[in-house]
């Protein structure tokens, strides 16, 4: 990718940074990420990604804003009470990085959508706040061969993790968390949420999606990052990949494609 002046400067303070440079800035904004959720944790990740220069976004949500969403859901303003927030976090996007391509999808993606978004992208971001729409979201990545990075956040408490289903040694998001259908699960309706944890959280998703598009660093595959925002507190722990997993196992319908097929 040949940037222009304006990029060169927009850009200037990752082109800095000899981990990165020009050639890791023109992965970044020649790479497309789908963010599953707009809310408290895809609105940090969605403005990080498109000020970071990402080419090309995809955000998918079927709510629409809600007053409660403000206290936390930086991506939003009152004005777009009632809005789709797919559409109002676009917005939002595009006033900070209008070169960008930036594509709200207005629905909770199932089924072929959820296929065809996953497939359309080179890296997915779950910001969603519910056990089935992770575990879906998983499938659909492990199937197509897409890295995935989870976070999840509620009360003073949030987690993150990074799945490459490319990497024969890689967990899948079920090996962490089998899928326990209905089972009760936290929300922040009911449980509540300190304001800044879902920044941290999603600011943290951000990191990893950069670095895995710039190749930089390591990532958080085959570990869980466990965050305690009331001691300031961090765990990481080791996540080894289930061998009788039902979604990545070598007995699964999903299969897995490796880093040479990709």
């Amino acid at each position: 990718m040949d940037m222009n002046d304006d990029q060169l400067l927009r850009y200037s303070r990752h082109i800095l940074l000899p981990q990165v440079g020009v050639d890791g800035q023109a992965r970044i904004s020649a790479a497309a990420v789908l963010i599953v959720g707009a809310g408290g944790l895809g609105c940090p990740v969605a403005l990080y990604l498109g000020a970071s220069g990402v080419g090309r976004l995809l955000l998918a949500d079927g709510d629409s804003v809600d007053l409660t969403n403000l206290q936390r859901q930086i991506g939003h303003v009152s004005a777009a009470i009632g809005q789709n927030k797919a559409d109002s976090l676009a917005r939002s996007v595009r006033a900070i990085n209008p070169e960008i391509e930036v594509q709200p999808i207005r629905q909770t993606l199932v089924g072929n959508a959820l296929h065809e978004a996953v497939a359309a992208v080179d890296l997915v971001v779950d910001a969603s706040d519910n056990f089935a729409t992770r575990h879906a979201v998983n499938r659909a990545c492990v199937l197509l061969g897409k890295p995935l990075v989870s976070g999840a956040a509620i009360g003073f408490s949030g987690q993150l993790a990074t799945f490459d289903p490319r990497h024969a040694s890689s967990p899948c998001y079920h090996c962490l968390f089998p899928d326990q259908a209905g089972e009760p699960e936290l929300r922040c309706a009911e449980a509540g949420v300190f304001s800044p944890l879902v920044g941290v959280i999603g600011a943290m998703q951000a990191l990893e999606a950069l670095k895995y598009l710039a190749r930089v660093g390591e990532l958080l595959v085959g570990r869980l990052l466990l965050w305690d925002g009331l001691r300031t507190d961090a765990r990481v722990m080791k996540v080894p990949r289930d061998p009788a997993c039902p979604v990545c196992g070598p007995d699964s319908s999903s299969g897995r494609v490796s880093v040479e097929q990709a």
